[in-house]
Order: C-alpha cells, then sequence, then structure tokens
C-alpha cells in the first residue's frame, strides 16, 4: 500500500537538512535586562535512576519566536499560532558584507528595491531573514553584544521602511534575523524605542530571533520550520527552528 504523505517525507529526507538554532546554556548572549538562566540537576541515572533537571529561563531566551503579544496588548499568544504559519517558504536576504563593514548597518525599502531588481519580487506569504553573520559571533558575549567605550550596542538590523514594503506591500508571513531585535541598535537609540520590532508583531504575526547558519541556505527554494513547545498564554519560547532545502 501506498502512502503519499510518507513518501513525501522520504523526499524530505533525501534533502539537506539545516539547523538554524543556537544551542543555548548559563552563558550564553542575552538582552542585557535578562537574566541568565538557572539549571539544576534533580535526579540522576545512578542514584534515581533517570535523569531530570529543571532550567530556568525567560521566554526570549536563545533562538527564540516572539508571539505578537510580546509587544503588543491585545493580539495573539504563542499558543494562538496555527501550525500551518510555522511553516513556511523561505527567502534569505544576504547583507552580510554590509554588516561586516558597518556594524551600524540598517536595510532600508531603498536596498530591497535594488535586491529585487536582482532576484525578482519577493513573493507573498513568506518568510524573509535577513543574514548579517552575526551569529557567527556566537557565543562571544561582548563581541555578540559589540559595545563601544560608552557601552552603547551597535548590531545591525532592519529598517522600519524596510519592513513596512515587506508586509504592507509584499505580503510576507514573518520576518527573522541573527541578532537580539528587530531594529538595529543605533535605530533604538534614535527612536527611544524598538519600533520596527513593535510594528512588526503589531500586524498580528511573530518573528524568530537569533537564527543561525543562514549561510547555509540559498536565497530562495528553502522551507524553515520554527517548532515549540506550547505554553499557554505565553509571550514567546525558545525554538528548534530549521530549513530543510534541495
Amino acid at each position: 500500500m501506498s502512502y503519499p504523505l510518507w513518501k513525501q517525507l522520504e523526499q524530505l529526507k533525501s534533502a539537506t537538512w539545516v539547523d538554524l538554532t543556537h544551542t543555548f546554556d548559563e552563558d550564553i548572549p542575552r538582552f542585557s535586562d535578562f537574566e541568565k538562566a538557572e539549571v539544576s540537576t534533580l535526579f540522576t541515572v545512578p542514584e534515581h535512576g533517570f535523569f531530570v533537571q529543571r532550567w530556568n529561563i525567560v521566554t526570549q531566551y536563545g533562538t527564540h519566536i516572539d508571539a505578537p503579544i510580546h509587544f503588543v496588548e491585545n493580539k495573539r499568544y504563542l499558543n494562538d499560532l496555527d501550525l500551518q504559519e510555522l511553516v513556511l517558504p523561505l527567502i534569505v536576504l544576504d547583507y552580510a558584507k554590509e554588516a561586516e563593514e558597518n556594524a551600524d548597518f540598517v536595510l532600508t525599502r531603498d536596498h530591497l528595491l535594488e535586491w529585487e531588481s536582482k532576484h525578482g519580487a519577493i513573493e507573498s506569504g513568506t518568510f524573509v531573514a535577513l543574514r548579517t553573520d552575526w551569529s557567527k559571533r556566537w557565543p562571544d558575549t561582548e563581541a555578540f553584544e559589540n559595545k563601544d567605550e560608552d557601552g552603547n550596542q551597535h548590531l545591525p538590523g532592519w529598517g522600519l521602511d524596510a519592513l513596512k514594503f515587506l508586509l504592507e506591500e509584499r505580503g510576507v508571513k514573518a520576518i527573522g534575523h541573527e541578532t537580539f531585535d528587530t531594529d538595529a541598535s543605533v535605530d533604538t537609540a534614535r527612536n527611544g524605542d524598538i519600533v520596527g520590532e513593535r510594528y512588526v508583531l503589531g500586524q498580528d504575526t511573530f518573528q524568530v530571533e537569533l537564527l543561525t547558519n543562514l549561510d547555509q541556505l540559498p536565497t530562495r527554494g528553502a522551507i524553515i520550520y520554527t517548532i515549540s513547545p506550547k505554553p499557554k498564554d505565553a509571550p514567546g519560547f525558545p525554538v528548534r527552528a530549521f530549513a530543510i532545502k534541495e
């Protein structure tokens, strides 16, 4: 007997699977207002016959998904997101060179228009990831935070006009990036707020932060899966994000 879904799975397993998730522990880079994880061992195999730990972490820890409620009241919680929303066609925008040359790089609408002139229009219903190769600094907290002598961070990110272009004009479903926040640090300092992140989540969709291995993916053609536990009424959670490419 033939089972079409099983055949499709065989085909998928013959493709290349790319882990987009950092392994996390107590000492990973994290948003400065969050305490580090606390990990303790409660039971061990030699003593109790099974191994159990307790992990104490904030919801936005390591590679994680932000649900709309994370920044905007009266929007959806993580458990409200439909499973089909979490599996999407993936587009990777490669701006690693620009970020290497300028840690304060901000992706703008003009950058996207130039990108489309070379690669074609960005399709609706996709997940668009911003590749900056910032993840290569992981897990060195000092390098990842990239603070100047005054203690100000310098990390690249999305410009608000680029985000509005993607979500309103191109109809993309979600976005992701390799840094702590949606906004570039310079924009956050200038605006006194994370306006880009607030905008994205205000569209009642999600984003994924602290992605890695985007350099292993093509511009188009891969599929991204964003898998997490299902806590009730949570603003987000660590994920096991991965992509499948041909």
